[in-house]
């Protein structure tokens, strides 16, 4: 956050609702609560937007589009054989115009306009209904009837032996980058991990990926095993079950070497091993109790100072732009209106936006087992789509898993746009949507959407091939 800030020295020492933090969740609390009349505060200590814009999904989104159009391999079936030459620095100056493009919506400027008073500095609680922020002209302390923290999480680096002489990246450093690295070491093989190997492999770097367990762990396997047999394709080097000991530096060359013996040769190292709660803000003198490292709350996102809520990653769990999206509305209904909410992490989706992407919402088929052994899962391959078929993009599923009596609980996607096709998914588990109704909808011909009604079908199917149906059935049709 750059530029003169009004209203840091004549701002009221009360507010109906103080904002910690400017990140998507911070800026939907203080937008909607200045919207309903309430007199709000934002403090924020760095770039209006937060991670999301700055250095998360706006900017790794920005360079997946461009690495998409870069990429010729899968032109080739269709008897495209154009080269493609990668201009890095155009890439990057693509990467910070999107950002430019939504900053606006973010700046200083709008949320002054919407009658929001935004504090540049840093905020520190020092006492359960006191805050003391410190600005470029000096420190004072607000009160707010309700407080909300919504400082969201940093990367981590972990304690590896010479890494920071070897000068790791995070997403916080990735975008700045206006030179591709020839050689990119990725330690970690999550999301961003996966994410940002193979679109750097696709912008012509060699990438290789060293990951402790397996790629993307938290996924169904069957999904992460499309995923690896894509980035594979795409030249990304996976080196799985083995984790980094230590990291050499010599001249512009990064040495990693490996649990295994073995070693790695690099111009640039990529972390991305998972992100903290940023919670650096004198909880304890507010008294606010922690889980872990991350701040605990209750369904109503509450903490245990019943004045402070916290939203979005600072409160673990599922550090995803959408959730502490929603989780800001869900303390909006609390703080401006009154009403009760719950917070029901079990109906929030996730996506990793490879190339296929993979999404997912609610149990796992492994984990639905686990709890229910009954439960059964429901597959429909890409490659009885016909879209799939047309655009060569046959590597995939969808997967619907429901419990031993039927009732939906998950749904697993891998295909282009995912992270879109999920979103039927999640509307069902929150509806509670029957899977008769996900075998009854018709969606366009053709899309991949018709992949979820097959794998729904396919349920129905096999209760009707059961004896007693059959036998009802041979009855009717003599009526």
């Amino acid at each position: 956050m750059t530029g003169h800030m009004t209203g840091q020295r004549d701002a009221p020492a009360r507010y109906d609702i103080a904002v910690i933090g400017a990140g998507s969740a911070g800026l939907t609390v203080a937008a909607a609560g200045a919207a309903f009349g309430h007199n709000v505060v934002l403090v924020e200590r760095g770039a209006m937007g937060g991670d999301c814009l700055n250095s998360g999904c706006v900017p790794s989104k920005a360079l997946i589009a461009a690495a998409r159009e870069a990429y010729t391999g899968a032109a080739l079936p269709f008897g495209i054989t154009a080269r493609t030459e990668v201009d890095f620095a155009a890439v990057h100056a693509h990467v910070h115009d999107v950002i430019a493009g939504i900053a606006p919506h973010d700046s200083v400027e709008r949320f002054e306009g919407l009658g929001v008073t935004v504090l540049k500095g840093e905020a520190h609680f020092t006492g359960p209904d006191s805050l003391a922020v410190t600005t470029a002209t000096g420190t004072r302390t607000l009160r707010a009837r309700r407080y909300v923290v919504a400082t969201g999480s940093r990367p981590i680096v972990p304690p590896i032996d010479g890494l920071a002489d070897c000068a790791p990246l995070t997403n916080e450093t990735l975008f700045d980058l206006t030179r591709r690295p020839e050689r990119l070491a990725i330690i970690g093989g999550g999301p961003i991990g996966c994410e940002m190997a193979q679109a750097m492999a696709r912008l012509g770097a060699s990438v290789t990926v060293i990951e402790g367990a397996a790629i993307l762990p938290r996924e169904d396997p069957e999904a992460a095993a499309v995923v690896r047999a894509a980035m594979q394709r795409d030249g990304v080097r996976l080196l799985e079950g083995r984790t980094v000991t230590r990291c050499t530096r010599e001249s512009t060359q990064k040495t990693l070497h490996l649990s295994d013996g073995s070693s790695v040769d690099a111009d640039a190292i990529l972390v991305a091993v998972g992100r903290r709660p940023t919670t650096d803000l004198g909880l304890a003198e507010a008294g606010v109790a922690m889980d872990g490292p991350a701040i605990r709350v209750d369904r109503s996102l509450r903490t245990t100072n019943r004045r402070i809520y916290a939203i979005g990653d600072v409160t673990g769990g599922l550090q995803f732009t959408h959730v502490a999206g929603h989780q800001a509305s869900l303390a909006v209904r609390a703080i401006v209106f009154r009403l009760p909410v719950s917070y029901d992490p079990a109906v929030m989706p996730r996506a990793t936006y490879t190339s296929p992407e993979v999404a997912q919402v609610g149990a796992t088929e492994a984990e639905a087992k686990a709890a229910d052994p009954k439960a059964t899962a429901w597959t429909a391959p890409l490659e009885g789509n016909d879209r799939a078929r047309a655009e060569r993009e046959t590597e995939g599923f969808v997967k619907l898993v429901l419990s031993g009596k039927g009732k939906l609980l998950g749904a697993t996607i891998v295909a282009p746009h995912a992270g879109d096709l999920i979103a039927t998914y999640q509307l069902a588990m929150a509806a509670k949507v029957k899977p008769s109704a996900l075998a009854s909808f018709t969606p366009a011909y053709p899309t991949y959407a018709e992949a979820g009604k097959r794998a729904a079908t396919l349920y129905f199917g096999a209760k009707l091939a059961r004896p007693w149906v059959r036998r009802i059935l041979t009855l009717l049709k003599r009526l």
